[in-house]
């Protein structure tokens, strides 16, 4: 009479192993790459030529009156951040969207001695062919100091 073997648990189960660690795999590598993503994104969001940019467009009446209030970012938009021989560059571009339209506000910068100089800062409205200078502003303000 031949005796039988049981099977192992692990010979019974292998394919719910197999299926669970692939799973839990895929689920770590989800979670780590949506983690690097935020963090990327928040730390864009908080850097000095996003958030300077950002507070000109909102407070800019031109955009005010294209775009209505409130005015928010609408995603991330195009980056570049480059450090060469100690001096920073940005070039940005950040969606923004208010009740009456979108549009894009277009910085770019440098930081030279710990101080952002901006080259370009505008807002493009979709649909419209002309752009709102916010450096204009700016050195309208400046002059006024003197």
């Amino acid at each position: 009479m031949e005796e039988q073997r049981q099977k192992s648990w692990f010979a019974k189960n292998w394919g719910w192993v197999l299926g669970g660690g692939c799973l839990t795999l895929i689920v770590v590598v989800v979670v780590v790459v949506g983690g690097i993503i935020y963090k990327v994104t928040d730390t864009i969001k908080e850097s000095e030529p996003f958030t300077h940019a950002y507070a000109e467009a909102i407070e800019d009446e031109r955009v005010i009156e294209y775009l209505g209030t409130p005015i928010e970012t609408n995603g991330i938009g195009n980056t570049s951040y480059n450090y060469s021989n100690g001096s920073t560059t940005a070039e940005l571009t950040i969606p923004i969207k208010g009740p009456k339209d979108e549009g894009n506000i277009v910085v770019s910068a440098e930081k030279i001695s710990n101080e952002w100089a901006y080259k370009l800062l505008y807002v493009k409205i979709d649909g419209e062919i002309e752009t709102i200078n916010l450096l204009e502003t700016n050195k309208e303000e400046a002059l006024d100091d003197f």
